[in-house]
């Protein structure tokens, strides 16, 4: 598995205000996604492409552009669907499906209750977008789901990430090709499996409580 941690002046300047408790929502939505934007630069390093011939006002020339079949943008809900903007600004033609994972809150256990996929993924190229990679469950139980699809590519795109969250991927990518894309690496953990220092619940300060 390979894993790469953002070291730019302006992801973390936006990693400072997303902290922020003071923060407010319209703030912190558009600062998910203009920080997707920035981690979907370094995610998509490996995109496959292929040569595509062109005239320029000049001369011919080859270029690239995306292989088929084109990359398949996940993200989790709900949280995840704060990042998918930011994302398809970068890579506009990429096709988008959708996961739905939830942690039990006493047994910290990923569930699958919703998914809008195609029935296989063979040969496609997967994005799959979670803001908080905490205990890993959720993450690693989407990344075992899009493989068991048929995907032979799977990068994670979160906003933070911990030491605990990037060893539960690792264990469970085993030996297939997993790239892990992270804004920050957090201290850890708390007792009530949060990151620390963290940001909070990424999808109450995005989308606030309703239905809590």
């Amino acid at each position: 598995m390979r894993v790469f941690v953002a070291d730019h002046p302006l992801i973390t300047h936006k990693l400072t205000v997303l902290r922020d408790t003071k923060t407010s929502q319209p703030t912190f939505r558009l600062l998910i996604e203009e920080l997707m934007t920035l981690l979907a630069y370094e995610a998509t390093r490996e995109v496959r492409v292929e040569p595509h011939a062109i005239e320029t006002p000049v001369a011919p020339t080859t270029g690239v552009k995306l292989s088929e079949p084109l990359p398949l943008i996940v993200p989790i809900l709900r949280a995840g669907l704060g990042m998918l903007e930011g994302m398809v600004k970068l890579v506009p033609t990429a096709e988008v499906g959708f996961l739905g994972m939830a942690r039990d809150e006493e047994t910290l256990q990923p569930t699958t209750y919703a998914e809008r996929l195609p029935e296989s993924l063979a040969g496609r190229q997967c994005f799959v977008l979670d803001p908080m990679l905490a205990t890993g469950g959720s993450l690693a139980a989407a990344i075992k789901f899009l493989f068991d699809r048929g995907a032979d590519d799977v990068t994670a795109i979160c906003v933070l990430g911990t030491p605990e969250g990037v060893e539960a991927i690792e264990q469970a990518a085993g030996d297939r090709e997993v790239t892990l894309v992270l804004g920050a690496l957090d201290d850890g953990l708390n007792e009530q499996a949060y990151i620390v220092p963290g940001l909070g619940d990424a999808g109450d300060r995005l989308y606030g409580t309703a239905g809590d």
